[in-house]
């Protein structure tokens, strides 16, 4: 090489001139200072001297000279900075040590990345032909002066006037050379074997005339780096490694499932090669083949290569070595999206999407179910003994249709035209809760988007005389991100889409939106207004201590955006019972005519516990309905006490003009009153539902067999507790807390438990009870459990306790003023031991607007502009942190919503095999294989058969 290099600097100056514009260097004096020509050459004369004194590369030697020549030549017309922003092109040559060199055509090697090529083309089909010409001469000459002997390349720089200049002549095989041999369909490997034994050129049978390329072909290097790292090497185990072949394609490479990747060793993992009779057809095969090749388990470079291979500038056929440079945007392939004919090939996300759902379910087979997730593993079944088919849709007897529901009248006349309409209805209306209240009071709000879709056109239709159907809000919302994984407004508009006839309905905790703390105001309207536009119907507005303040921002920003508002009473004590204290019929009354001053369209009554008995809601619907005759009243219960039903039909006795039910397989208990029950009892009568019994019954058929996939979330109760009227724990919170007491092996307790519970409350002040002033109630009974105290003691040693964070954000007043205010002296000591002073206004008023441009912005820079919009920006806004573990959670294991529930909910065991459908047309087949022994890194292999084909999937154990 080296006699090949210094044979410029012997030749003599006539024979210079026969190779004009060659040495690139000789050019850099030119245009510019003196002083800046002195300390170049200077600069220069360094460099090829430790080149001379050590064994780097010719490569690396310009790599240095030319960004010298960058810096001189940044003011000046000089040849040499004009050539930096250039084309690669490289003659392929072959001498035998004789002076005889032919060539084999040229290369474009300009799609480079930190001066290693990247994509290889052959011929380079763009050059003029005259240049093509000129570069054959000049590498032939050069070589044979040099008696050259085997294969090599001499390179070159092209400008944009198509000039070129010599850089080095590479005394090697390439790793490009595929191209090469593939459009001239000489081996170049042999052939230098050949020659280095001694054979001619005639033996070997290579003439110059009978040397034409063959159309077009390119290379493209794979390699296990991360372009979003600036290609940092990625290691790991390769869980599958599938070639594309097909006509014109070539392969090289020794990949293999089950293969290991270090960072010891070149990244590089295969090389494909494409020819075809054009540019453009070379491309579409090679398009192809990094389309359908699949190396799963590394991160690797093809999605980046297919950014190039998409690109515009690319596709004329005419780039420079600055190419990558200029175009960062080719890095960003979490980004990317192509318009390619199969659509789970059209970006980044959907190409990694089954091997993520395979990640999920290895894990899950290894580690099973994080301890958070509240599944009981003693009742979890394994998939292949469910029982139940989790992807079979529920359909409609055969001349079933919806008639057009109530939805239709609220979207025609609005929420005041609606509200009327309820007023004018004739029989009693009901909500189903199902899809929210029912499983969130029975199973811990674990209910999956699936089930919900599976029964959505079917409930359409057998419930579209409903007033409602309640299926967002309240503790769904950060359910679905934290447990579920899913994303909570694609399960509202996909729902949405599916029931256009019934209204939705939400619960919404006033200034607390679907939260657990205060948000500032324009958080509050935001949230509303999308709700409202993904499919939110109805709002109901509540707040946990009745703090009109807080219900007044939840009323404006339900009512802003254009929803029908109901005003919610959150209903404890017994109106009935003058014993019970300051919630008497007064109170309630006034509420109600303050809510109603607010622009409600309707009044509801919250009764969490279950303690509206049917004396106390004939007593106050009735006074309700005799105050406000023109306000619809709806009324909720829990049937924890086994009345809900008497008590629903007392309160239509009494004027109710909607109360809320569950489907029969999901209510009674903790959960609503049954459905079943009541339409059942008041057919024929003043009050019939106009619900169609018969489509109800295969409703109530679906939801038993669904509610046995989640017998996992149960709590365990039995039948309902009418010690409800003493203890007052809510629907929801009682199977929380049972099942989190049989949990922790404290079901003896459990009576001390809910003893307690009334006992905090009381200490508290006696506030009503649901999120989140319930929880607030929840953790001082368990407080008092653990630490053995009375109210008395919890009293008197308040300046020393350390009472749950929420117990002092209550007193504080974080979460509002209860009814007849705090309780004192227990407020007084604690804020004064602690140094906080309270606040006795709204929490959030003084909070200063979210900035949602500047939330926007960051969350985009974190996880891709593509993949965050408005509604992922209020999910951040509500809970940062759920959402961002979600986000990171799915960019592992992927979008898991879309596996069935069984294979979600159940690990797999090994000989165990499913089938489902991953999305419509591609129905996939898995069988876990084995699972090895942890090995001393901690590490399993997981080994799947997915559709025949083996997966690899390393786990940590």
């Amino acid at each position: 090489m080296k006699e090949a290099v210094n044979l410029l600097g012997k030749l003599k100056t006539s024979e210079r001139e026969k190779l004009p514009g060659l040495t690139w260097l000789d050019t850099l004096p030119r245009d510019v200072p003196s002083e800046e020509t002195k300390a170049a050459l200077s600069k220069y004369h360094e460099v090829t001297h430790y080149q001379k004194k050590s064994n780097v590369k010719a490569d690396f030697v310009y790599l240095l000279t030319r960004d010298l020549a960058e810096a001189i030549g940044k003011n000046t017309t000089n040849k040499s900075a004009r050539a930096l922003s250039a084309r690669h092109i490289e003659v392929q040559i072959i001498g035998d040590g004789e002076g005889n060199v032919i060539h084999l055509w040229e290369r474009d090697c300009s799609i480079q990345r930190r001066h290693q090529k990247v994509i290889e083309m052959a011929p380079a089909w763009s050059l003029p032909d005259e240049l093509r010409a000129e570069l054959h001469k000049y590498a032939t000459q050069l070589t044979s002066a040099a008696k050259y002997k085997n294969a090599g390349t001499v390179e070159f720089l092209v400008d944009a006037q198509n000039r070129p200049y010599f850089i080095e002549v590479n005394p090697r095989i390439q790793v490009e050379h595929t191209v090469t041999e593939e459009v001239t369909g000489i081996d170049v490997v042999q052939t230098q074997i050949r020659i280095a034994g001694g054979a001619t050129f005639e033996e070997i049978g290579l003439k110059q005339e009978n040397i034409k390329p063959r159309g077009v072909a390119i290379q493209c290097r794979v390699t296990t780096e991360n372009p979003e790292r600036d290609f940092a090497p990625d290691t790991g185990t390769i869980s599958l490694y599938r070639h594309s072949a097909g006509a014109g394609i070539r392969m090289d490479g020794v990949g293999y499932s089950g293969l290991a990747i270090t960072p010891y060793f070149d990244s590089m993992i295969v090389k494909y090669t494409a020819r075809g009779s054009s540019f453009a057809e070379t491309v579409a095969r090679m398009k192809r083949v990094l389309i359908e090749c699949r190396i799963r388990g590394v991160k690797t470079n093809i999605p980046f290569l297919l950014n190039v291979l998409t690109h515009p500038e690319f596709e004329t056929g005419v780039v420079t070595t600055a190419f990558i440079d200029e175009n960062p945007g080719l890095k960003k392939v979490s980004e990317s999206a192509w318009d390619f004919a199969s659509d789970e090939q059209s970006d980044q996300r959907k190409v990694g999407a089954k091997e993520r759902l395979i990640r999920y379910l290895a894990n899950l087979a290894v580690n099973g179910h994080p301890a958070e997730l509240g599944a009981d593993p003693t009742k979890i079944k394994s998939v292949s003994s469910s029982g139940v088919d989790t992807t079979k849709k529920l359909i409609l007897p055969e001349g079933a249709s919806s008639t057009g529901g109530m939805r239709k009248i609220l979207l025609e006349q609005g929420p005041e035209g609606y509200a009327k309409a309820v007023r004018e209805h004739k029989g009693l209306l009901l909500m189903d809760t199902t899809w929210r209240d029912a499983h969130q009071s029975l199973l811990a709000t674990r209910m999956r988007t699936k089930e919900l879709e599976r029964c959505a056109e079917y409930t359409n239709t057998a419930l579209a005389n409903a007033f409602s159907l309640e299926m967002w809000g309240g503790a769904t919302f950060d359910v679905a991100m934290r447990f579920l994984h899913e994303c909570p407004w694609e399960r509202l508009e996909s729902l949405r889409e599916k029931v256009p006839d019934v209204p939705f309905q939400m619960l919404l905790r006033g200034a607390n939106a679907v939260g657990y703390t205060n948000y500032p105001d324009n958080v509050v309207h935001k949230f509303c207004k999308q709700a409202h536009a993904s499919g939110i119907d109805i709002f109901r507005v509540f707040d946990s201590l009745n703090y009109l303040d807080n219900l007044q921002l939840g009323v404006d920003a339900a009512g802003a955006a254009g929803g029908f508002v109901e005003g919610a009473m959150s209903y404890t004590g017994n109106v009935a019972d003058p014993s019970k204290g300051k919630y008497n019929l007064e109170y309630y009354m006034k509420l109600a005519d303050e809510l109603v001053n607010m622009g409600v369209h309707s009044l509801a009554i919250k009764d969490m516990a279950g303690l509206l008995t049917p004396s106390a809601a004939k007593m106050l619907v009735g006074a309700l309905r005799e105050q406000h005759p023109n306000t619809p009243i709806h009324v909720h219960t829990h049937d924890t006490p086994g009345t809900g039903v008497a008590s629903m039909i007392a309160a239509a006795e009494a004027g109710a003009d909607v109360v809320d039910v569950a489907i029969d397989a999901m209510s009674g208990m903790t959960s609503q009153p049954s459905m079943g029950a009541l339409v059942s009892m008041l057919s024929g009568t003043e009050s019939d539902t106009g619900i169609d019994k018969s489509l109800v019954g295969g409703l109530n058929t679906y939801w038993e067999n669904v509610r046995s996939l989640y017998l996992p979330f149960e709590s365990g109760q039995l039948s309902g507790s009418s010690d409800v009227y003493e203890h007052e724990i809510p629907g929801g919170q009682y199977t929380n807390l049972l099942y989190q007491s049989r949990q922790l092996g404290l079901t003896d307790k459990w009576p001390e438990i809910k003893r307690k519970y009334a006992e905090a409350n009381m200490v508290l002040g006696d506030i009503p009870k649901v999120t989140p002033s319930s929880k607030v109630v929840g953790d001082l009974a368990q407080f008092m459990v653990a630490q053995n105290l009375t109210p008395q003691q919890v009293e008197d040693q308040a300046e020393t306790l350390a009472f749950p964070e929420s117990v002092v954000q209550f007193l504080k007043g974080d979460i509002g003023i209860p009814p007849g205010g705090f309780p004192e002296p227990l407020r007084s000591k604690v804020l004064k031991s602690r140094g906080l002073e309270g606040l006795d206004a709204r929490p959030g008023a003084s909070l200063e607007d979210y900035d949602f441009e500047e939330a926007e912005k960051l969350l985009k820079e974190k996880f891709g502009a593509k993949f965050i919009d408005e509604k992922d920006v209020l999910s951040h806004a509500m809970y940062p942190n759920v959402f961002t573990e979600w986000k990171e959670y799915e960019s592992i294991y992927g979008e898991v919503s879309k596996l069935p529930t069984d294979l979600f909910l159940s690990p797999m065991k090994e000989g165990d095999e499913v089938e489902f459908d991953l999305s419509p047309g591609r129905r996939v087949i898995i069988k876990l294989v084995s699972i090895t022994p942890p090995r001393e890194d901690g590490q399993r292999t997981v080994t799947f058969e997915i559709n025949g084909e083996r997966w690899l999937m390393s786990v940590t154990d």
